[in-house]
C-alpha cells in the first residue's frame, strides 16, 4: 500500500485551475466549451443558455484602474452565484461576460432568475459609488428543430440588443456616480467649482465670448478636474511636495478626465480642454507640451482663474495668499504659464 494523498490532492488542483476562471472562481471558457460540445453529443435538450455582460467596465478600468475594475467583475459573479443553483453551469468565457447553461428550465424560470439578478445588482448599488449594470439574453432548446450553438447565438443576440438598449442610460448613471466621488475626493470641490463657474464668465464676458461658448465654459470649469477620482488619495492628498514618480502619476488626471469625458455626451465635447487644461504658454505644460495659441482659449483662461483660485483659498497642505499676492504673482507667469493678454484683462477685472 502507497499513501497517494498528496498526488490526488496536486491532481486536483492542477485541474481546477483548468476549468475555473482564477479571478471569479467560476467555470472558464474551456469548460463551458467542453460542455457544450458534451450536450451537443449526448442531443440534450429542455437547455437554457444566459449570456449576462457587465455595461461600463471599460469606464472603471480606465478611471479607477485594473484593480478595481477586477472587483467589479468579482461583484457581478457573485451576484450571479448567488442567483443559479449549484448545478447550472456559470462561466465567466470573456473579460466582461458571462454565460449559464441550465437543464430542465423554462421560459418563466428564467424570467424569474433574470428578475432576480436585477435586483440583486440594485441593493449593491444602494451602497456603493460605481452601480454594477448587467445585460442579460437568454434563449431555450426545448426541441431537436434548433441546435445548442443557435441558443448560443440567439442568447448572445439578445443580450447585446439589451446592452444597446441600457447604453445611454448607464453611461449616464456612470458619470454622476464619478462627479460624487470627486466631490468627496478633492478640496473643496464644490465650493471651488461654483467659484471657477463664476470667474470664468466675468472673463469670457471681457473678452466677447457668446453665452453658448460661457456656457460650455462653465461645464468645463466644473469637470475639468474629474480625472482625479482615479489618483490614489495618498498622491492626491499628499501633504508635502510629490515625488517624481509620485508627480508621474498626478499628472494621468488629465488622460482619466478626457476619457471619463468621452464616455458622456453631456461631456464629450469639453473632453479635449479637459486633457489640455494643464498646458502652459511656453510650452512646459503636459501632456503634449502645446505652446502659446496652440492651448484651446478655452484652456488658457481657466487656468488662469483655476491658478489665482487655489492661491487665494486655504489648502491642506498651504494658507492663502492674499489677493494682491496672488495678482502678483499671476502677473510674474505671464508669458511662462499664463497668456499675456489674457493676464492683463483678468488682472484689470479684478
Amino acid at each position: 500500500m502507497r499513501d497517494i494523498t498528496e498526488r490526488k490532492t496536486a491532481e486536483k488542483k492542477v485541474f481546477d485551475m483548468s476549468v475555473h476562471d482564477a479571478l471569479t472562481g467560476l467555470y472558464n471558457r474551456n469548460y463551458f466549451e467542453r460542455e457544450i460540445l458534451r450536450y451537443i453529443n449526448e442531443d440534450i435538450v429542455n437547455v437554457g443558455m444566459v449570456i449576462c455582460d457587465i455595461d461600463g467596465l471599460k469606464l472603471v478600468n480606465d478611471t479607477m484602474g485594473h484593480a478595481e475594475g477586477d472587483n467589479y467583475i468579482r461583484i457581478t459573479a457573485n451576484i450571479l452565484r448567488s442567483c443559479f443553483n449549484e448545478y447550472d453551469i456559470i462561466a465567466r468565457i470573456g473579460g466582461d461576460e458571462f454565460a449559464v447553461l441550465i437543464r430542465d428550465i423554462n421560459e418563466e424560470k428564467i424570467n424569474e432568475i433574470k428578475a432576480k439578478v436585477k435586483k440583486m445588482a440594485n441593493e449593491y448599488n444602494d451602497g456603493s459609488h460605481i452601480p454594477v449594470s448587467i445585460s442579460i439574453g437568454y434563449a431555450i432548446l426545448s426541441d431537436n428543430t434548433k441546435t445548442i450553438n443557435d441558443i448560443y447565438k440567439e442568447a448572445d443576440d439578445y443580450m447585446y440588443r439589451e446592452k444597446l438598449y441600457n447604453f445611454q442610460s448607464q453611461r449616464s448613471k456612470n458619470v454622476d456616480s464619478l462627479i460624487k466621488m470627486l466631490e468627496v475626493r478633492d478640496f473643496n470641490t464644490e465650493d471651488h467649482g461654483e467659484r471657477l463657474m463664476e470667474s470664468v464668465v466675468i472673463l469670457c464676458e471681457k473678452i466677447g465670448m457668446s453665452d453658448s461658448e460661457i456656457k460650455d465654459m462653465r461645464l468645463f470649469a466644473q469637470f475639468h478636474d474629474i480625472g482625479k477620482i482615479g489618483i490614489p488619495d495618498l498622491v492626491l492628498f499628499k501633504h508635502g511636495k510629490l515625488t517624481e514618480e509620485e508627480w508621474l502619476v498626478m499628472k494621468k488626471h488629465s488622460d482619466i478626465g478626457y476619457r471619463i469625458a468621452q464616455t458622456s455626451p453631456d461631456l464629450v465635447y469639453i473632453s479635449d480642454w479637459i486633457l489640455k487644461h494643464h498646458e502652459k504658454w511656453n510650452g512646459m505644460g503636459y501632456p503634449f507640451g502645446l505652446k502659446g495659441k496652440e492651448i484651446p482659449i478655452q484652456c488658457r483662461i481657466l487656468t488662469i482663474i483655476d491658478s489665482f483660485d487655489a492661491m487665494t483659498n486655504d489648502r491642506p497642505y498651504r494658507k492663502a495668499m492674499s489677493k494682491e499676492a496672488a495678482k502678483e504673482e499671476i502677473k510674474r507667469c505671464a508669458g511662462e504659464q499664463f497668456d499675456p493678454w489674457l493676464v492683463d484683462i483678468f488682472i484689470y477685472s479684478l
